[in-house]
């Protein structure tokens, strides 16, 4: 039983975060999920640099919560970056974590810049 649900957490959260990640880099272009967008992008900002303060920086709550249910399946040597994690299971390749750590901070401030641009327009 304990496996079952240690499997079935393990794909919720790669569908839900994948998700999660896709929606808080492209939920802005659609103005029905604008507002929405701009909520889940505001919580990951919050968990990377409020949380981060006694995580570190960039703690995301659900790669750590991924990461445990993993590592009790047997998961070892876990890159620090969901994003690299993602990559490596997909291609087999690990990128370099200052490649990932750019890439994801600078999607993401695009992302975030773009979701309150938008936001702030349609309210006029």
């Amino acid at each position: 039983m304990k496996d079952l649900f240690l499997h079935l957490a393990n794909y919720f959260f790669y569908i839900f975060h994948t998700a999660l990640i896709l929606f808080n880099l492209f939920g802005w272009l659609y103005p029905k999920t604008r507002r929405l967008n701009l909520i889940t992008l505001s919580i990951t900002f919050g968990s990377w640099f409020l949380l981060g303060i006694w995580f570190g920086w960039g703690y995301c709550f659900l790669t750590d919560w991924h990461y445990e249910i993993l590592k009790k399946m047997g998961e070892r040597d876990l890159p620090s970056s969901y994003i690299a994690f993602l990559v490596q299971k997909v291609t087999g390749w690990l990128p370099e974590s200052s490649l990932v750590n750019s890439l994801t901070i600078g999607l993401a401030v695009a992302a975030l810049a773009g979701s309150i641009w938008l936001n702030l327009r349609s309210q006029k």
